[in-house]
């Protein structure tokens, strides 16, 4: 078979594309300047010492020295904000998928986003300014003062400005609008008023993965290796069936950042109200942006630890386990753990906090899971779980109850 070449107007567009990289050397040339102030920094702190140690410094300079490294370090930030943001945005994608260092803004870094944290920043370096004119003020001249504050006012308005304007455009971005009937379209007549009915309203879906993720490498690989009992997308989840269900907090725990960050996820309901769905939505969504999971019920997790123990190795299974960013353990309620099945448990959550990411899946609250765990060591594997965590409460009949003629039916939750 003989491959069909492109279109002259794809070659040109990819042409044009490739230009960003005219803009690398742009970001390595401010990495260097990163590295002046880098010098300037001690430099001014060398000095504030000596003049410190020798009696030669008096407050208002040790004042205005310290503010004068305050704002360099401000303006270094600056710099990395636009260093590596910038280049993901613009240039090409950094890969830090599961880096126990990758910044939280890195994640959901956009044009938008990125203009307004640099305005703020500059509020921050302007206000830094202002406060040294102030704090010398008996050497600064009132026309000095003047300009200074109504510069500095100026900037203020400018980031208010773009934080307002950057809200409506990330809006239109995640609920594009809604597609209007054709003005000849039917519409079904009320039975009772005789005129068109307007259509019910239909919850909104959990919004899609953002980007093609199956040219992420090996994804099947690690959808396969992760154990899913079944493969659920998060934006299949029927969102209209629970009576409570927080659509918002899903929607953004969809973008994974929780995983980066190393947070926890807890789902709570009554059994068939789609915690499993969702924890798996979740689970596949990761693997498809480069994360191992790992999937197994409480049960299974707690055989597993217990079996590394009877083998003499369970420091060795937890600190391997450190190797995969999110493990999922699914439904912890439905059968009780003795003292030493809760222990296991107990040294996986403690291991994991703040090292790696886990979903629960629970048909109680975790204030309730004395319920379910005997020992002592559950008040501290809840305070572990919960301290960096995102409940989500879903409430709601069994899923699989509703009638045989739903649609949703022969989907097991």
């Amino acid at each position: 078979m003989t491959r069909t070449p492109p279109p002259p107007t794809a070659t040109l567009g990819y042409a044009l594309f490739a230009t960003r990289w005219l803009q690398a050397p742009l970001y390595f040339g401010l990495v260097v300047v990163q590295g002046v102030y880098v010098y300037k920094f001690f430099n001014e702190l060398w000095t504030l010492v000596v003049r410190c140690v020798s009696g030669r410094a008096d407050e208002t300079y040790v004042m205005l020295a310290v503010l004068k490294l305050v704002d360099v370090v401000m303006i270094a930030n600056l710099l990395i904000m636009v260093i590596v943001g910038g280049y993901e945005t613009f240039v090409s994608r950094i890969g830090l998928q599961g880096h126990r260092d990758q910044p939280e803004w890195l994640s959901h870094v956009n044009p938008n986003v990125l203009k307004v944290k640099l305005a703020t920043a500059i509020v921050g370096i302007s206000s830094v300014h202002l406060l040294q004119m102030f704090v010398d003020v008996h050497h600064t001249e009132r026309h000095d003062l003047l300009w200074g504050t109504v510069i500095h006012m100026a900037f203020i308005v400018s980031a208010a400005i773009l934080a307002y304007m950057s809200g409506p455009m990330l809006a239109r971005s995640e609920h594009p609008p809604k597609e209007h009937p054709h003005p000849g379209a039917a519409t079904d007549p009320d039975p009772v008023a005789g005129e068109p009915a307007t259509a019910p309203t239909v919850p909104l879906p959990i919004p899609a993965q953002a980007g093609p993720p199956v040219r992420e490498p090996h994804a099947e690989d690690r959808i396969r290796d992760a154990a899913f009992p079944a493969r659920k997308q998060l934006e299949d989840f029927d969102t209209g069936y629970p009576r409570v269900f927080d659509r918002d907090a899903v929607a953004r725990l969809g973008k994974l950042d929780f995983v980066a960050a190393r947070r926890n996820v807890v789902f709570t309901g009554a059994p068939g109200t789609g915690k499993t769905h969702l924890a798996i939505g979740l689970g596949l969504r990761a693997c498809q942006a480069g994360h191992r999971v790992l999937f197994a019920t409480a049960a299974e997790w707690a055989d597993r630890l217990a079996a590394a123990e009877a083998a003499g190795r369970l420091a060795e299974e937890l600190t391997g386990l450190d190797d995969v960013p999110l493990l999922i353990v699914d439904e912890v309620g439905y059968v009780p753990f003795g003292a030493d099945a809760a222990r296991l448990l107990f040294r996986l959550v403690a291991h994991r906090y703040e090292r790696g990411s886990l979903i629960v899946t629970s048909d109680r609250p975790l204030e309730r899971w004395h319920e379910v765990f005997d020992g002592p060591s559950v008040p501290a594997m809840v305070d572990r779980l919960a301290h960096h965590a995102e409940t989500v409460r879903l409430e709601g009949d069994s899923y699989r109850k509703r009638p045989a003629t739903s649609a949703w039916a022969e989907r097991s939750y």
